[in-house]
């Protein structure tokens, strides 16, 4: 759990793990962090929904970067637990030219990154749900903790809270994750179509939970649910 890490500097982590959990010198690794205020564009990052221009941006004191993640633009920053787990989640046959993932396990690793932080969400009362056709975890405005934040108590669309983008590389390594909102800075997403969704908002747990479970209670939470959902026995270590 290093704390809050430049982008570059966790993508460049994540890369030097994913190496070690290859080989069999580390074993598989989560890390947990925050990062300063950030854009990041996924593979199928489209620059348009990016809304701000680059004095805005300067000012707001946010980077930008261009990665190898599945996805559109989302936002990290101060505030969101943001999680990468370094899995070796399969190999290649031994006559086969390396390969992804079947699309199928693909996804069954994403709907357990769901389950883990709907697993979370529900230690605080929250009721977090998967969304039809697309990732990330996601509260429904039907429920009545949060009908008075929104104008149309009959708009049942769902908003997210948290988001996820992932990489499985050549040799079945997982890299990049998701990024639960616990207390951020929701003013950011205004400088862009989160995920290329428009229409769809966010929220987090500052929002719905009064008072606001602190990082560290949510990072116990959290790897608690992370180790339950994909059997490994949890063990935490300075990097």
């Amino acid at each position: 759990m290093p704390g809050v890490v430049p982008y570059q500097e966790a993508w460049d982590l994540q890369n030097q793990l994913a190496g070690e959990v290859h080989t069999g010198i580390r074993p598989p690794t989560i890390l947990l962090l925050e990062h300063p205020h950030t854009y990041t564009f996924g593979r199928s990052g489209k620059v348009e929904n990016l809304l701000w221009d680059e004095a805005k941006l300067a000012d707001k004191g946010i980077g930008v970067h261009w990665v190898d993640r599945g996805g559109d633009v989302t936002y990290h920053g101060p505030g969101q637990l943001v999680g990468y787990p370094i899995l070796s989640l399969g190999t290649p046959g031994a006559h086969q030219e390396p390969k992804h993932l079947p699309q199928a396990d693909y996804i069954g690793y994403l709907r357990n990154l769901e389950a883990t932080i709907i697993s979370t969400l529900r230690d605080f009362g929250l009721k977090g749900e998967q969304h039809p056709g697309m990732t990330g975890v996601w509260i429904s405005t039907a429920s009545k903790s949060i009908l008075s934040e929104y104008n149309n108590p009959a708009d049942q669309t769902p908003i997210k809270i948290a988001s996820i983008g992932v990489k499985v590389d050549a040799r079945g390594v997982s890299r990049h994750g998701f990024a639960l909102n616990v207390n951020p800075d929701m003013s950011y997403w205004e400088g862009i179509i989160a995920c290329g969704l428009d229409g769809y908002g966010e929220t987090s747990l500052a929002e719905l939970l009064s008072p606001t479970p602190d990082m560290k209670t949510v990072i116990e939470r959290l790897i608690y649910a992370f180790g339950e959902q994909f059997n490994f026995k949890m063990m935490i270590e300075p990097l």
